[in-house]
């Protein structure tokens, strides 16, 4: 492990124009660039062209989780200052369907905006929900880290957070966009595939998928299955430290089906994972095997992915027999699916075990995403950004895309 611990951070660093990143989509999402790294060569297509291009009999998993409006504008009493909370994750209920259901208040993790000048106190927000006026407050209840517990409470029991979120909260469209979100947001920032709601970031890679594209995915006979992770406000964190080995990856929420295991284990062909999420929940799965199989009683303890957990494992449990001790404890336990939480760090070093290609976006420079992708092209990353800088990809969460195989 000390090899990965070691890897600086600047190494992963490279010349990133303003110009060159992307603020709005395009207005077809799958005419964007699309540039395909196959056995080392590197070509330029157009994501429409993607079903041809993935190999046959493949498995394309994405992430179907739903952006929500996590940020809400609160305004002190009197015409006070402006009190800007972020929803990161809930807390009470912690599950993600209980608390957008609840319509007795629920706590969540938040960052709080202009958070000196409001130390105590309740913040009220007036808002109308389908015809119903609503007051909205806002409370502090502890602290964690840069972050805030925050309980919120309103006084009509007929309406659910989800309900006031989608009516007064904001899309939060990410940071190096560099502008206000914008009403076309709430269309541009969810894939169409987007059904379980709980990110406050979007799983870019899959925002340029159409029907269209999935249509042709679908007679070129590539299976599509998919899972969620909840994206966190940690997918913006920068590494901050010299080395990875000082880094703390955030954790995220991840839930699977019976259906996608046995999917898995019964796949064709190729793997390919749509975004690094699906990456990321797709390498987690193995070690929750990995973990299962060796002590299939303490399930608690398997279901979530520490963030160096790859680089202590000699990984002797083959991908098969791992995702299959995920099978067995799921039919013992007659679970339809199966939720935990993930931390793990994909770095040059790391072994795949579930994933043979992915689709993605063009990272920040000094990411863990950048990261991810280094580990996946075996530190070829630099040839692959130095093609699309000079062909004019653009990049990051609204720009053009890549499959790497």
């Amino acid at each position: 492990m000390t090899k990965v611990y070691d890897i600086k951070i600047e190494d992963f660093n490279y010349p990133l124009p303003d110009e060159r990143i992307a603020k709005h989509p395009l207005a077809e999402r799958d005419r964007c660039k699309l540039l395909l790294r196959k056995d080392g060569i590197i070509s330029e297509h157009i994501f429409s062209e993607i079903p041809e291009l993935l190999p046959e009999h493949s498995t394309l998993v994405y992430n179907n989780t739903r952006v929500i409006n996590a940020r809400l504008r609160f305004r002190k009493a009197g015409g006070g200052a402006l009190i800007e909370i972020f929803c990161l994750e809930p807390l009470s209920p912690s599950d993600y369907a209980l608390t957008f259901a609840t319509t007795k208040g629920c706590e969540w993790l938040c960052f709080v905006g202009n958070s000196k000048r409001w130390k105590s106190g309740l913040l009220e927000l007036p808002v109308t929900v389908d015809d119903k006026e609503v007051t909205l407050t806002a409370e502090r209840t502890g602290q964690a880290g840069n972050a805030f517990r925050i309980r919120f409470s309103w006084d009509n029991k007929d309406v659910t957070f989800a309900s006031i979120l989608d009516a007064v909260g904001e899309i939060p469209i990410p940071p190096y966009l560099n502008r206000s979100t914008e009403s076309t947001d709430a269309v541009d920032y969810q894939t169409i595939y987007s059904h379980i709601e709980g990110s406050v970031a979007a799983p870019t890679a899959g925002l340029h998928f159409t029907e269209k594209t999935l249509a042709d995915i679908d007679s070129h006979g590539i299976r599509r299955c998919e899972l969620t992770l909840h994206v966190g406000a940690g997918t913006f964190q920068p590494v901050k430290s010299d080395t990875i080995g000082d880094h703390e990856m955030h954790t995220e929420f991840i839930s699977v089906t019976h259906s996608l295991i046995k999917a898995l284990i019964e796949a064709p062909g190729k793997i390919i994972a749509v975004g690094t999420t699906s990456v990321r929940t797709l390498e987690s799965l193995y070690y929750i095997g990995v973990a299962l199989h060796n002590n299939p009683d303490n399930p608690e303890e398997a279901l979530h992915v520490a963030q160096w957990t790859p680089y202590s494992y000699d990984n002797s449990l083959s991908t098969i027999d791992a995702l299959k001790a995920i099978d067995a404890y799921m039919q013992k336990n007659g679970l339809s699916h199966i939720v935990g939480a993930t931390q793990i760090i994909i770095a040059p070093g790391y072994r795949f075990h579930v994933v043979d290609g992915m689709i993605t976006n063009f990272h920040q420079p000094q990411s863990t995403l950048l990261l991810l992708v280094s580990a996946f092209v075996e530190g070829k990353w630099r040839e692959i950004y130095d093609f699309a800088l000079t062909r004019d990809f653009r990049f990051l969460s609204y720009g053009d895309a890549c499959l790497l195989l």
